[in-house]
């Protein structure tokens, strides 16, 4: 009889000779020894070459005062120079042909040569890492997969040439989010950022008597951020959208939106990019592609084009994120697929010169098991913006504290939701330095779109400094001038100090007008304020290749540069509250809760139409 199959965990990590144990999450329940004579696909992702000079790569390209700023790589130098050493695939090799006994014909190497791929049964994965393999059981939604809580063990010459191996301890992935009342909730397993509640709206024409501080429209955001603007550069310029699993959206919203708002782009659709069999004509959630897509249409108009990177729903082994970056650069991708749970998009999707992400997926915890993780997805992702990609991510909807449902890390390091007292927790992608996350900002009661913008206070926007990423040198003095002279008395152990901050920007995120579901909505959350920047930065693209110049690529050197300070709307009131403080108050220049300010388009333009 033919090997059973089982669904597999992603990644588990080894940061020294063992994995550290650790218990079952709180949502998986540990079922039974996983079968023997079962069939998994070991992989070890190997170690890459020159990581350690990833930040100088990325600064000698977009510090503005780089006599090599805008130069980016192609896609062939960056596979070439972080490719693993031969002494690194020589290594793991030698171990488990020799070592192990592992046959050679079993072993096969990427086409990326940052994975050893092997099919073994449970039990020779058992032999091979010193470890128990068992079957757990999701108490959320039923989804079984294998892995070892208890750890793994590679020799010592072995682990310094492994990030980690698959399937063993990580439980991660993506997380479901507590949606509030009124709020549409999403169907997925992973968690949009949709902090502020749906409220329906009743009469449009009322909304004609309204201000921007009680219906945010597009004409509102264009006063807001000086934003006037039509494309010169056509198609050219690129720009989009990443939605996954059954977050979709309907044309229909599309067209009802246009109708009132954007004439000009009725019966516009953004073209679809599919990772991994993406449907967008499926039931499913439609609150946040609305959201997402009706802005950046409605902002930027039908003379440029959006893209929708549309990611399939993962089954219980995958990771929506490695499934989007396997599609644009071939990381992660199995050697072979051994069954329906291999991710197959490999380097082979387009790449747009902006994307926009309202998605969370990990907690910032630098755990043992996540860690590795979170922090080889960074890797990836300073990869792709070397490049000449600017990737945008929302802040989050909770504060100081980890999502929606506000959990906190307490001292025995269980990470516990409901804003108990305990240290500040931020989350992935936001806190990866490569990415320029984007927190959330409301016109003041009764105020103009003259006037600056608030922190938005219906919902805590997300801020803080990463438990996994040093603070990158270029935010430094911004960083340390809040540190010096606003940061609240919080003990050490309450946040790092030494992180990577974030935001690094804001723009609104409430109470926005959109149609969804047949109706009109005010909705918001930073995941709308992502996708408004983002459409700032596809205007400035555009200006760009119009003077014949490259796009702006990772833009956070420059943006936290002297020649930027002009180029923003510096917020100063409101707060992110969240662990039973306060969290971080607004504050003049850089803050962890509104960034560097929201932008003003002509003046930000301007800077970077100044640059080479």
């Amino acid at each position: 009889m033919a090997p059973t199959l089982l669904l597999v965990a992603l990644v588990a990590v080894v940061g020294s000779v063992a994995a550290v144990p650790r218990s079952v999450p709180a949502e998986w329940s540990l079922h039974r020894r996983a079968d023997p004579d079962a069939l998994i696909p070991l992989k070890f992702s190997l170690a890459q070459s020159n990581l350690e000079k990833l930040e100088t790569f990325l600064l000698d390209i977009a510090d503005p005062r780089s006599p090599n700023y805008g130069q980016h790589w192609s896609p062939a130098q960056v596979k070439e120079t972080f490719r693993p050493s031969t002494e690194t695939v020589d290594t793991v090799h030698a171990w488990l042909t020799h070592d192990a006994g592992i046959h050679a014909h079993k072993i096969r190497l990427s086409s990326n040569g940052d994975i050893l791929q092997l099919n073994v049964t449970i039990a020779e994965a058992e032999s091979l890492l010193r470890a128990e393999y068992y079957v757990y059981s999701n108490d959320e939604d039923g989804s079984m997969r294998v892995g070892c809580h208890g750890g793994y063990t590679l020799p010592e010459h072995v682990s310094k040439h492994v990030d980690f191996v698959w399937p063993t301890v990580y439980f991660g992935g993506p997380r479901s989010i507590s949606s509030r009342s009124e709020s549409i909730s999403p169907s997925s397993t992973f968690g949009r950022e949709s902090g502020a509640s749906t409220i329906p709206i009743g009469n449009l024409a009322d909304l004609a008597l309204s201000g921007c501080d009680t219906a945010v429209t597009l004409d509102c955001l264009r006063d807001l951020y000086n934003f006037d603007f039509t494309p010169v550069s056509g198609r050219v310029n690129s720009i989009a959208v990443a939605e996954f699993g059954d977050n979709v959206y309907r044309a229909s919203d599309l067209n009802l939106f246009f109708n009132s708002y954007r004439p000009d782009q009725v019966n516009n659709t953004p073209t679809l990019i599919s990772v991994e069999g993406g449907n967008p004509n499926v039931a499913g959630d439609v609150g946040e592609p609305s959201l997402d897509i009706e802005l950046v249409m409605g902002l930027l108009g039908p003379k440029q084009n959006l893209s929708l990177y549309q990611v399939a729903q993962p089954l219980a082994s995958l990771d929506p994120t490695d499934e989007l970056l396997a599609a644009l650069d071939g990381s992660y991708c199995s050697v072979s697929p051994v069954n329906s749970e291999g991710i197959t998009d490999c380097g082979d999707k387009p790449r747009t010169n902006v994307i926009s992400i309202s998605y969370h997926f990990n907690p910032d915890l630098n755990e043992p098991s996540i860690a590795p993780v979170v922090q080889r997805q960074c890797t990836e992702i300073g990869k792709l913006v070397l490049t000449g990609i600017t990737i945008i991510a929302s802040s989050g909807d909770g504060g100081v504290a980890y999502q929606q449902s506000h959990e906190c890390l307490l001292a025995n390091g269980t990470l516990v939701a409901g804003n108990p007292n305990g240290s500040f927790v931020g989350q992935l992608p936001a806190s990866c330095p490569f990415i320029t996350a984007v927190g959330a900002t409301s016109v003041a009661p009764g105020a103009s779109t003259e006037q600056v913008e608030e922190s938005t206070t219906d919902f805590p926007s997300g801020g803080g400094f990463s438990n996994n990423f040093a603070r990158p040198a270029w935010q430094d003095a911004a960083v340390r001038n809040y540190l010096d002279h606003f940061v609240p008395n919080y003990a050490a152990s309450v946040f790092n100090r030494s992180g990577r901050a974030y935001p690094d920007v804001s723009a609104n995120g409430w109470p926005l007008v959109i149609a969804q579901g047949g109706g009109f909505v005010l909705s918001g959350g930073t995941s709308a304020s992502a996708p408004i920047f983002a459409s700032v930065i596809a205007a400035v693209n555009d200006a760009r290749i119009a003077a014949g110049k490259r796009t702006v690529g990772f833009i956070n050197p420059a943006l936290y540069s002297d020649l930027f300070a002009h180029a923003f709307n510096d917020v100063v009131v409101g707060s992110n509250p969240g662990c039973g403080t306060q969290g971080f108050p607004a504050a003049p220049g850089w803050d962890p809760v509104s960034g560097l300010g929201t932008p003003n388009f002509v003046k930000l333009r301007d800077a970077f139409l100044a640059l080479p």
